[in-house]
């Protein structure tokens, strides 16, 4: 009997390799210290030259400069270089231009042109920074109270019931209409509204309407999930690799950026803790007048980006939690254009005010809340300032409702800016940094170091251990184990998974278990030839009949760690990924991979020698 695969078996596991070491070789490169500087025209070859210019009047060398479609990226070659380059650059940037310190992958070219790329390093590893932030549940609530004010009132004009005020009053709106029509208002507005709960006041023809428990609950909750969607869909669009964005408790959200060097622009990368609103201009006060009168009944005073006065209508149309997509383009004048995507909800109410108001301005306005420390009788107290303003103002040409375009814009890089920060989403609900750290890149160098000492004294045992006790067949079973190695790390690059230290722990302990399935196998290649078969029906025999026992043991570990993955979060996950991995690599390698080598060393050999595993 002969042991030998077909051509075509032999040579796509060749091939598999080959690709493995490949993907795997971008992680032997390193990164570089670089600064990242965004903004308008940053990437116009005068822009560029004049920061050349400053970096060489400062002997700074610069290993190279990649220009992407929205930032410039300079590598350096150390850190000292990068800090003193971005400390020299600062000064010289326009006002709407953001600085970054960050580590770039050091990939050549001809290897990033064949989509290689190292995989991502958690903080752990690389070192970054970690904020907490609490969610503000109080100002989310005010909010819903805010629109269900505005859509009251609409309902009881669309019902054709007369009221005389609608006011808010602590957490209830109260509602004023005739004695009369009282219980017409209450059954119309319970009807509409089934999120609150409606009962007559103390004052003949006034009902209190006020939120339910679950309602609060939903809204509570919607206000985490928004967040945690915004601000992931923000550090994404900016490009940061594999950010850490998830849930603690009721209220807070935990967010870790790995290799953002400087907590300043890790907080731009967050983006400003706003909210979006689409209003109608009021065409028919003076902006100006209201400045110093004050503005008129039914409307409020902003200013546009250069500072000039806006009326705006005091109904909000949609909110920015109600945009699901937005992209950046040019209307069919050529001018700069946002084109927006609106939720159900949205969608109905848009389309209802632009049919009644074709002709008429509408503006988008940006509303950012600030935390401010300020002391207050010897301690320091935050609170929350509210700052808002006009980010642009287009007219309504036609009737629209779930998709449309906004126009009015000064430039494409404006329009980019835009849609960037609505298809991101607006966070449904103010939130407050109280914590934040900064991991240095020595302590996650540190971390790289140790986890990396572990996992090659892990393997150097395995090897040493298989070399003395299989001889041949034990240097067999380390070279699978060393491909089983590569492929892992091709496998995280490729699918640009994120290494962490419980990451590492896992293939650690996938090097310890990857060598078992060798052993199985070898151990009943000794055991036929212990029962007098030939080396040839003994190979055979050694890899059909320790499949299957091979195969149970690694599905039941693949299983457990599948549930490690899906109940999991942070480490556990990280965990679980390697060694899921591992087991699939090891399985490939051991079994597959192997016996390819045992096949090339003694598949043709009538007479084969297999003295070296008869020992019992």
């Amino acid at each position: 009997m002969q042991n030998r695969f077909p051509w075509w078996k032999n040579l796509l596991i060749i091939v598999v390799l080959a690709v493995a070491a490949l993907y795997a070789l971008p992680n032997l490169f390193g990164d570089d210290p670089a600064v990242q500087v965004s903004g308008p025209d940053v990437t116009e070859p005068e822009s560029i030259r004049r920061l050349q210019a400053v970096l060489a009047e400062q002997n700074l060398p610069v290993k190279s400069i990649d220009s992407h479609e929205h930032y410039v990226l300079l590598r350096f070659a150390d850190i000292d270089t990068q800090l003193k380059a971005a400390d020299r650059l600062k000064p010289v940037l326009q006002s709407d231009q953001t600085l970054a310190l960050n580590l770039a992958p050091a990939t050549p070219s001809w290897l990033q042109a064949l989509g290689g790329k190292p995989m991502y390093l958690g903080l752990d590893l690389r070192g970054g920074v970690h904020f907490l932030l609490e969610v503000d549940m109080d100002a989310a609530l005010q909010q819903a109270q805010e629109r269900f004010y505005n859509d009251i009132k609409a309902e009881l004009r669309e019902k054709h019931i007369r009221y005389r005020t609608v006011r808010r009053d602590g957490d209830a709106i109260v509602v004023k209409v005739r004695d009369a029509e009282l219980a017409e208002a209450e059954n119309a507005l319970a009807g509409a509204f089934s999120d609150l709960t409606f009962q007559a006041g103390r004052e003949p023809g006034q009902l209190l309407a006020r939120l339910r428990e679950p309602a609060k609950l939903a809204i509570k909750k919607f206000a985490l999930e928004q967040n945690i969607t915004t601000l992931r869909n923000r550090v994404n669009e900016l490009g940061v690799a594999e950010p850490v964005i998830q849930q603690q408790g009721d209220s807070r959200i935990v967010v870790q950026l790995p290799g953002v060097q400087d907590t300043t622009r890790a907080k731009d990368i967050l983006g400003t803790t706003a909210t979006l609103e689409y209003r109608l201009v009021d065409v028919g006060h003076d902006p100006y007048s209201a400045q110093t009168t004050g503005s008129p009944a039914g409307t409020r005073l902003y200013q546009d980006k250069t500072g000039s006065p806006v009326l705006l209508e005091d109904k909000i149309i949609v909110t920015g939690d109600q945009i699901v997509d937005a992209s950046s383009g040019l209307d069919q004048n050529g001018s700069p254009s946002v084109f927006i995507t609106l939720n159900g909800l949205g969608a109905r109410k848009m389309g209802k005010i632009t049919q009644d108001n074709i002709g008429r301005p509408m503006a988008v306005v940006f509303i950012e809340y600030k935390t401010q420390t300020e002391l207050r009788n010897g301690q320091r107290v935050r609170h929350k300032e509210k700052h808002e303003k006009v980010i642009s103002v287009a007219t309504i040409r036609d009737a629209f409702s779930k998709r449309f375009q906004t126009t009015g814009l000064d430039s494409p890089q404006e329009a980019r800016n835009l849609a960037l920060l609505l298809r991101a989403g607006a966070l449904a609900a103010p939130v407050d940094i109280i914590e934040e750290r900064t991991v240095g890149p020595s302590l996650g160098q540190d971390n790289i170091d140790q986890g990396m000492r572990s996992v090659l004294v892990g393997f150097v045992v395995v090897l040493v251990f298989m070399a003395l006790y299989y001889r041949v067949f034990g240097w067999v079973a380390n070279l699978a184990l060393m491909f089983n190695l590569v492929l892992i790390i091709a496998a995280l690059s490729l699918l640009q998974a994120t290494l962490t230290l419980p990451g590492i722990a896992g293939i650690v302990l996938t090097i310890g278990m990857a060598v078992d399935a060798n052993v199985l196998i070898f151990e009943r290649i000794k055991e036929e030839l212990r029962n007098g078969n030939s080396p040839q029906a003994a190979i055979y025999s050694g890899y059909e009949k320790a499949f299957a026992t091979i195969f149970d043991a690694n599905i039941t570990t693949l299983l457990v760690a599948t549930i490690l993955f899906g109940f999991g979060s942070g480490p556990v996950k990280g965990f679980a990924v390697t060694l899921s991995l591992g087991i699939l690599s090891s399985m490939f390698t051991a079994v597959t991979g192997s016996r390819m080598v045992v096949n090339a060393l003694y598949g043709q050999r009538r007479g084969a020698d297999l003295k070296l595993l008869r020992k019992s």
